[in-house]
Parts: structure tokens; sequence; C-alpha cells
């Protein structure tokens, strides 16, 4: 297995390699006018649609009900993340005991759906951020990471809506997240590549002196050898 100044070398290689025109997720004015069962309701629809044209026999037994299956699914579970009213609400606590160092959540579990193919996107969050003063729950780290991993995503966005959202919950702009995930879009179809994996950063504040930002890499990947 490489060692972790290989590993560095090779995030702060890819992170240079990767920018973005825009942060926001594209989603339209009027989204929301349209409440969750309505939208269950036509995402069945238009999915049986699909299915038909495919060939599919949706009088089968095992097939019958997927048209719904997939709707709620995409409405209430793996697009959640599309709603505001999903957004997880942030609690602060004062750093009582007065933790100045970094502090890291690694391996924090990414599930997300390519915007382009609207395949699985698999991985893992690694979140680091110096106190301002206050401390949140580590639990809310996973829930921010879970919240705008359900939508359809870019890998490069994904990490800075993150990133961004951390430093508002957290009121610092101390603040790195890397994702490291493999993309269904690539495994499964067009090159077919099972083995290749894509790394995106986002550092701030201190994280962008190199070697804090090489102390946070060594905190994630030394202690996965």
């Amino acid at each position: 297995m490489r060692d972790g100044q290989e590993r560095i070398s090779e995030i702060e290689e890819i992170d240079d390699n990767h920018f973005l025109t825009s942060i926001d997720t594209p989603i339209r004015k009027d989204a929301f006018l349209i409440d969750d069962d309505i939208k269950i309701e036509l995402i069945e629809k238009k999915f049986k649609d699909i299915m038909e044209i495919l060939g599919l026999d949706l009088t089968d037994d095992s097939l019958k009900d997927t048209p719904k299956r997939v709707a709620k699914m995409y409405v209430k579970e793996v697009f959640s993340g599309l709603s505001p009213e999903n957004k997880p609400a942030i609690t602060l606590f004062d750093n009582k005991y007065k933790f100045k160092e970094m502090l890291v959540e690694k391996e924090v579990a990414v599930y997300s759906y390519c915007e382009h193919h609207f395949v699985p996107i698999i991985g893992k969050a690694h979140v680091g951020y110096f106190s301002n003063g206050k401390v949140v729950g580590l639990s809310k780290i996973n829930r921010i990471v879970e919240y705008f991993s359900k939508r359809p995503q870019v890998q490069e966005r994904l990490t800075v809506q993150i990133a961004e959202e951390l430093k508002k919950a957290l009121q610092t702009e101390d603040v790195a997240v890397i994702i490291e995930a493999n993309h269904l879009c690539v495994a499964s179809r067009g090159v077919k590549d099972v083995n290749s994996s894509t790394v995106t950063s986002s550092y701030h504040g201190k994280f962008l002196n190199n070697e804090i930002r090489n102390e946070f890499l060594r905190y994630v990947y030394d202690g996965n050898k």
C-alpha cells in the first residue's frame, strides 16, 4: 500500500486540476410548487412509460409495482436532498474544553447519484475543522454530507457544497473536505473501469497552509495503512 506522502501528492495533483463554474445545484425556481405525493404520482407514470418502451411486461408480479417503488425512492430517499425542508438543523455548543487543535472526522459515507446518467456515486468523505469557539455534534457532520449527497450531483460540486455549508454551520473558515468515490457511470457502462476512483478536495482558512493541510492528509491516510 502507498505511504501517506504519496497519497498527499496525488490529492494535491488532482485538486489542482478541478474547478467549478457554480456550486449551486441547478434547480428550477418552481421546483417546490408540487407536493411530494403529486411528484410521486407523476414520476410513477413516467417511469412506467420507460419500462413499457423497453419492452418489459408490467403485468408480471415482479415488475408491476416497480414504477411506484422507483418514484417513492426518487422523491423520499435518493433525491430528498433537493428539498430545503430536509436540510438538517444545526445546533452549536460552546467549546468548553477549549480544544484548539484540528478535529477530523474520517470515512463519512457518501451515497449520491451522477447527474449525467443517474447511476450511483459511492464513496466516503473526510472532514476537518478548527473550532472558532463553537463545536457541533459529530452526527451533524454526517447529516450535512448526507443532505448534499442526496441529489443528482457531480463530485466536484458536492465537495464544495459540503465545505461551504460546514463553514456556515461552524461559523469558521477553517474547514477541509476530501471525497473519494467510485462512479458507476464509469464502472458499469462506457469504459467499464471498475478499479478507478475519483478524489476531490476543498480547503479553506488554515487548511490553505501547506503544513496544516499535510497534517490533515496524514490523519486521513496514514491511519489507513
